[in-house]
């Protein structure tokens, strides 16, 4: 299945063309898509009318730098500065995180979207796509912010997405530019970085999202696309029966893949349950690669929002004021 990206505010006559096709099973929202909440709320509605099939529509809606909707939104720290907070106390830490995850997802369901890929549960090993996007460098103490940030997301009725597996934090490359070679054993990334997504997995957590490194000692080909990685390690060893996703096949790690068509085949065969095409450039070709046919579309059902918020609620809920609240008042540490 297909989760496509946008160009604009509104859906175009040719995406609604695009939704109409049966492999397309959501859409990904990005800054350019945002103009207000009462124009986001517009988007999706039209979203969801112009499909003949529920839709998932998603964000990455991380905090810090990778925040998409901002204006109106409440703004939300990096997940490295809640892990800071750690230093001073742990367990009002794990609680932080906690809230973050709880007000983010309540801002992005009663915004009319389902899920935001999240929690990030990569180490802060200084790589230049995660950078502050992790909690922190030591796999235990990731570990125990997953769970809490999982529980969070559950609190508000959001699934939780934990990101990029194996883990993308431990080598320097940001896919989105270059090919991304982390050349440590099994042993080390056992050991490491695969301590938060087993315990992120454990916790309930509902999706994976694989990342486009690849890990020669391992496997010969990038995780998202690597049978090892996604079959024998993630859904055998780590017994996940939940949904898989791809990172954006629109990044330069995924052109070793070969051309649009070659990515999805590769990822799809590999394992992967749906594949995120999210520059507007790829998406024509991304549809037309996929047949006519029947789509396990059921599969993303236990992704789709499990509450209903609404803006207009949202300020009378004690928990979502407190959660603001506590964010605040991190700013200001």
């Amino acid at each position: 299945m297909l989760i496509i990206g946008l160009e604009g505010h509104t859906v175009s006559a040719a995406e609604r063309g695009y939704l109409q096709h049966p492999a397309v099973a959501g859409v990904i929202l990005f800054a350019r898509n945002f103009a207000s909440k009462a124009q986001l709320q517009d988007l999706c509605a039209d979203i969801r009318a112009s499909a003949p099939r529920p839709q998932l529509i998603t964000v990455d809606q991380e905090g810090g730098r990778v925040q998409r909707f901002r204006d109106g939104f409440a703004k939300l720290p990096c997940l490295e500065d809640i892990g800071a907070a750690a230093e001073r106390s742990l367990p009002a830490a794990l609680a932080l995180a906690k809230e973050h995850a709880y007000l983010m997802a309540a801002e992005v369901i009663a915004s009319g979207l389902d899920l935001s890929f999240a929690p990030v549960a990569d180490l802060g090993r200084g790589n230049l796509a995660i950078g502050n996007r992790a909690f922190s460098a030591e796999p235990e103490t990731v570990a125990e912010f997953i769970v809490a940030y999982v529980a969070g997301l559950r609190e508000a009725g959001m699934a939780a997405t934990l990101k990029h597996f194996p883990g993308h934090g431990s080598v320097l490359a940001d896919t989105h530019f270059d090919d991304a070679v982390d050349e440590r054993p099994l042993a080390e990334i056992e050991a490491l970085d695969l301590v938060p997504f087993r315990a992120g997995l454990a916790a309930g957590a509902d999706a994976v999202m694989m990342a486009h490194v690849r890990y020669p000692q391992v496997a010969p080909e990038p995780a998202g696309y690597s049978p090892f990685w996604i079959q024998t390690m993630l859904k055998q060893r780590l017994g996940f029966t939940g949904v898989v996703f791809s990172d954006d096949i629109g990044m330069a790690a995924a052109e070793s893949a070969g051309g649009v068509r070659a990515r999805i085949e590769r990822h799809l065969s590999a394992g992967c349950d749906a594949v995120l095409a999210c520059p507007p450039a790829c998406v024509p070709d991304a549809v037309e690669a996929m047949a006519v046919r029947d789509y396990p579309l059921a599969r993303l059902d236990p992704l789709r929002a499990a509450r209903a918020f609404t803006w207009a609620e949202l300020p009378e809920d004690p928990r979502y004021l407190a959660a603001g609240s506590a964010l605040h008042a991190l700013e200001h540490v």
